[in-house]
């Protein structure tokens, strides 16, 4: 790609050449062996920080960036003529090793870390008039551009040379087979002398005595009975019910009973079916090209049900990829087909060449695969597409094979009837859709002739009688159905898309991820890795169900502890293993690899049940224990990873917003239905069900650490900025909510401190303290006093309370 030599150097400066001009200094009166000693210090101080960032190692998500987004980048514009493979160092540079890069070429180093303006590679690909011009076939795409120079700005991130060497060599299935996230399940012995009543406990206190940690005491039944709450409804408990508790009954007992009212209510399913809809990359307006007259919401509508009726969480996946070839799946679990179906999608301009067309086509199966992979089994298969994996037992083959699947399915509508009802609705509705085209502009016409006036009148007629079509209105989800796309050309320059129905394909490999080069084809089967046969095909049409379920007998221990992983982190706020979305050899390792085993291996002997193991966890010591800080616990274990305590939490704003409907008495609790815009100060629906935009997100939604809904998103980030506090101190939708609450509050009792009293109930589920009422008199005294009317103090006063640090974190 790049030919950084001296003579490419004059040129690009102008005829000047720098390595001719006489250095700063010189030292010719100094003895040879001394510059020879000089001179092999500052080469060990350049080589020292060229490596330094590869000896510190970069996070497992920018390796990803990297192998994903970078990598097929530089294997198809740059190693022909820049990388070991190859054999060839034009300019004396080479692009497949980071150390080379830092140290660069003839002309110096090809990137500065962090720098983008700053690195000759970035200037060369920019095509930059008065510099390098790289790649000599033509500039990159500036999209390409673009992420080479994200990667220069984020450092750089690469392999390390150990392991780019490792990388190198074939892979081995058999070693491959070792790591611990690919051993069977199986229970684990309980340490020595610790059993306990619940043996979660029994492995975390096995942990913390090697660090000379200890469980803190258990949280007040208030604190825990709101954390309970928000865990499993994101709601705060209604105070009369911790005003009920009632006396002589242990309080053990009393809090399994109110574990399992959470758990029997509706709202469970909408709490945990967000965190699921971030992964699925949900949203209500997909792309604007996207045909057929499919509903979104009624994939996350299936989600949250499902999650109520507490459908075992190996039929949960296998419905989300083939539930309509599950035998005894209903014509309403269609909708689960979402997960597929409402996939992000990119546009084929079909006026451009079809081996362009099919280039879009597989960014969209790997955009599939990662979210596929990295979902159900924690695994960043996406990163097989170009290459065998640079560190997991994923073959560029294992990628292939399952792009296959992919390329047999279609996004298509998916009606929840079944098909003896839904074939006549579907009928009568492409009549009406025909008859009402033909009747606007008949209706438009400000002075119709008679004959268009009977026209219109028996068009209208007609239209009114096939909407009496039973089942006219019926449920239609966004599902797939099995269907084989071939690209072909059609004329010159041009595309065809040719979708044949019921058919299955299989694909060939892509050479370095380029679809106009291919090599032999690749049976549609499952992860080798996983497989007990791996040279086993998949027969049954598109491969939808095998796939489904291999994930889950196959890859079902791996399975198992990616989901009891990823409910683990919702309730303590950190996973067993940190990085929730990748299991492989690059995630980290898990801090307490014995409890995710056990903990895991019950789970699926429970029948795969996530209600269960929201118990399990919840009626731990570990979950019940206080957020007391212990300043000698915190010294030895600061960032609490041996759970000696639990950490206050801020709530989401799902959570957050809800809990401001709540307290004001104005939350709208129906499940289920059409979303409507967050915006809308007339919306008082739970936040789940707000319109969710993938290219545009709601200004609350993105204020506040929502996940952007064109990828898989396995935890949110959360952020303290300005924009939040502002969002707080002036938006109109926190000033009606407490408005709205001054005249609950005002109804309710007559005196100043019994609404005092109340106002903390409502908000915090506590009584207030002395301090507190008269605080809150003195503020509300300084407001009337400086002419603010009753109201507009009271309103102000309940506003400072509604965004205070007790309202927003859950502890």
């Amino acid at each position: 790609m790049f030919c950084f030599s001296r003579r490419c150097k004059i040129a690009a400066a102008g005829g000047r050449d720098y390595n001719a001009i006489s250095p700063p200094f010189s030292f010719p009166a100094i003895p040879m062996v001394a510059r020879l000693v000089i001179s092999l210090v500052v080469l060990l101080v350049v080589a020292v920080r060229a490596g330094q960032a590869v000896e510190q190692g970069f996070a497992p998500a920018e390796i990803e960036f990297f192998e994903k987004r970078v990598r097929p980048i530089l294997a198809s514009r740059c190693y022909e003529c820049h990388s070991t493979a190859k054999g060839k160092k034009q300019g004396g540079l080479l692009l497949d090793d980071r150390i080379a890069i830092v140290a660069g070429g003839d002309s110096g180093p090809a990137a500065t870390s962090g720098e983008p303006d700053k690195s000759l590679l970035i200037e060369a690909v920019r095509y930059d008039p008065a510099g390098f011009q790289m790649p000599p076939t033509g500039k990159l795409p500036a999209a390409e551009i673009e992420t080479l120079a994200e990667w220069v700005k984020r450092g750089l991130p690469h392999p390390t040379a150990a392991a780019a060497k490792t990388a190198t060599k074939q892979i081995d299935l058999v070693a491959g087979r070792q790591h611990w996230a690919f051993q069977p399940l199986r229970e684990q012995p309980l340490p020595v002398g610790l059993v306990q009543g619940n043996r979660i406990d029994s492995f975390l206190d096995g942990k913390r005595s090697q660090y000379g940690l200890k469980t803190s005491p258990p949280a007040d039944a208030r604190t825990l009975f709101r954390r309970a709450s928000f865990d499993l409804l994101g709601l705060p408990p209604a105070e009369p019910e911790l005003k009920q508790l009632p006396d002589g009954v242990p309080f053990e007992i009393q809090y399994e009973e109110y574990l399992d009212r959470l758990l029997a209510s509706p709202h469970y399913g909408e709490r945990w079916g967000r965190y699921w809809l971030d992964l699925a990359r949900y949203a209500d307006v997909l792309e604007s090209w996207r045909e057929g007259e499919g509903q979104p919401w009624r994939y996350r509508d299936w989600v949250v049900q499902a999650l109520n009726r507490d459908v075992p969480y190996d039929l949960f996946v296998q419905q989300q990829l083939a539930a309509d070839l599950l035998p005894d799946s209903q014509p309403t679990d269609y909708a689960a087909l979402g997960f597929l179906g409402l996939s992000p999608s990119y546009w084929k301009e079909l006026k451009l060449d079809h081996q362009v067309i099919k280039q879009v086509v597989a960014e969209e199966w790997e955009e599939k695969l990662d979210a596929l992979g990295s979902t159900f089994l924690g695994l960043t298969i996406a990163c097989a597409r170009c290459h065998d994996h640079k560190f997991d037992p994923i073959t560029t083959h294992d990628y292939y094979a399952l792009a296959g699947v992919l390329a047999s399915v279609r996004e298509a509508d998916r009606p929840l009837l079944p098909p003896e009802q839904a074939a006549p609705a579907l009928a009568a509705r492409a009549k009406a859709k025909a008859l009402e085209a033909k009747i606007k502009p008949l209706a438009a016409k400000s002075k119709p002739t008679d004959e268009e006036r009977s026209e219109l009148t028996k068009l209208q007629t007609e239209l009114t009688a096939i909407k009496q079509t039973p089942h006219f209105d019926l449920a239609i989800a966004c599902g797939m159905v099995d269907a084989a796309l071939h690209v072909l050309p059609s004329g010159k320059n041009a595309t065809r898309l040719d979708y044949k129905a019921g058919e299955a394909q299989d694909v060939a490999l892509h050479i370095r991820g380029n679809p106009a080069r291919t090599a032999a084809v690749v049976p549609r089967r499952f992860l080798s890795v996983l497989s007990t046969d791996s040279s086993q095909p998949f027969r049954q049409g598109s491969g939808r169900l095998e796939l489904a379920r291999a994930l889950v007998n196959e890859g079902g221990s791996l399975a198992a502890r990616v989901i009891v992983n990823r409910v683990w982190k919702h309730h303590f706020g950190r996973g067993i293993v940190e990085t929730p979305s990748n299991f492989g050899l690059q995630g980290a390792p898990p801090s307490h690899p014995e409890l995710l085993e056990d903990l895991a291996a019950r789970f699926v002997a429970q029948g795969w049940s996530l209600k269960w193991l929201h118990r399990e966890i919840m009626t731990s010591a570990a979950y019940q224990q206080s957020s007391r800080r212990d300043p000698e616990q915190f010294a030895i274990d600061p960032e609490n990873q041996w759970l000696w305590r639990m950490t206050p939490r801020r709530l989401d704003v799902e959570s957050w917003r809800d809990s401001l409907l709540m307290v004001a008495g104005e939350l709208d609790e129906s499940v289920g239905g059409p979303p409507i815009e967050l915006s809308q100060m007339t919306n008082r629906r739970r936040t789940v069900y707000g319109l969710v935009k993938r290219r545009e997100l709601s200004e609350l939604l993105r204020l506040f650490d929502f996940p952007d809904p064109v990828a898989s998103a396995a935890q949110r980030e959360p952020t303290i900025t300005p924009l939040q506090q502002l969002f707080v101190l002036n938006s109109p939708f926190f000033e009606t909510q407490s408005r709205l609450l001054v005249e609950k509050v005002a109804a309710a009792t007559p005196t100043e401190a019994e609404r005092l009293q109340l106002v903390h109930g409502r908000l915090f589920q506590r009584t207030a303290t002395k301090a507190e009422i008269e605080l809150g008199s003195q503020f509300l005294q300084q407001l009337r006093g400086g002419g603010v009317a009753a109201g507009e103090a009271w309103r102000q006063y309940l506003h400072v309370l509604l965004a205070s640090n007790e309202f927003l974190f859950v502890d």
